[in-house]
C-alpha cells in the first residue's frame, strides 16, 4: 500500500513539475508577444509622427503655392486685358455705341469731352497701370488723349465718362466696364485697391 502511495506521490512531482515547465514556456511566448506589440506600437508611433511632419510641410508649401496661384492668376487677368480680344469681343471693341445712352450713336461725340492736358503736370504721370483695366497699351492710349493723372479720371462725370469710352479705339467701353472713375477716386486721394497692391509689389507687369 506505502508503494503505490509512493508511486503516485511520485507521478504527482512528476505532473507539477511539467505543470510549472507548460507555465514558463507560456509566460515566455505571452510576455515576449507582449513586448513585440510594444515595439510594433512604439514603431507606429514614429510613423504617425514622421507622417504628421510631411502633411504640416505639404501645408505649408502648398499656402505659399495658393499665393503664388493668385498672382499668376492676376498676371493673366492683366494680360488677357491686354491681348487680343476674341471675334466677338474685338467688334464690339470697335463699335461705335450709343455710350451717352441718349438714343443716338454719335461715334467719337458721344457725350461731353473732359478737360484735358498736353503733357503731365510737373513732369511727372500717375502710373495709370495701378487702375485694373489700364495696361501698358491703355495708358499709352490715355496718354494720347490727354489723361496723365489718377485726379483726372476721378473727376469725369457720366457723360465724360461716355466720350472717353466711345474714343478708346480698340478698346471703346473700358471705362465703364472696368469702373476706373471708382478706381482712380480711391487713388487720387491716396489709398490703395487689392490690384493697385499687385501692381507696386510688381507682381502684374
Amino acid at each position: 500500500m506505502f508503494r503505490e502511495w509512493g508511486f503516485l506521490l511520485g507521478e504527482i512531482w512528476v505532473l507539477l513539475a511539467l505543470a510549472g515547465l507548460i507555465g514558463l514556456i507560456a509566460g515566455w511566448i505571452i510576455w515576449g508577444r507582449r513586448s513585440e506589440v510594444h515595439n510594433e506600437v512604439n514603431i507606429d508611433n514614429g510613423e504617425v509622427d514622421r507622417l504628421r511632419g510631411e502633411l504640416d510641410n505639404c501645408r505649408k508649401t502648398n499656402s505659399g503655392h495658393s499665393a503664388r496661384i493668385a498672382e499668376l492668376e492676376a498676371d493673366l487677368e492683366a494680360c488677357r486685358a491686354e491681348s487680343i480680344a476674341p471675334p466677338a469681343a474685338a467688334i464690339m471693341a470697335n463699335m461705335d455705341q450709343d455710350f451717352d445712352g441718349d438714343g443716338v450713336v454719335e461715334g467719337k461725340d458721344e457725350g461731353v469731352k473732359p478737360s484735358t492736358l498736353d503733357a503731365p503736370r510737373d513732369g511727372r504721370a500717375d502710373d495709370l497701370k495701378r487702375i485694373k483695366g489700364i495696361g501698358p497699351k491703355m495708358e499709352k492710349l490715355c496718354n494720347k488723349l490727354g489723361f496723365w493723372h489718377f485726379d483726372q479720371i476721378a473727376a469725369w462725370s457720366a457723360d465724360e465718362v461716355a466720350w472717353v469710352d466711345a474714343n478708346l479705339e480698340g478698346f471703346k467701353g473700358r471705362v465703364t466696364r472696368d469702373t476706373w472713375v471708382d478706381q482712380a477716386k480711391l487713388l487720387a486721394s491716396g489709398g490703395e485697391t487689392e490690384f493697385s497692391k499687385r501692381v507696386d509689389k510688381g507682381n502684374i507687369y
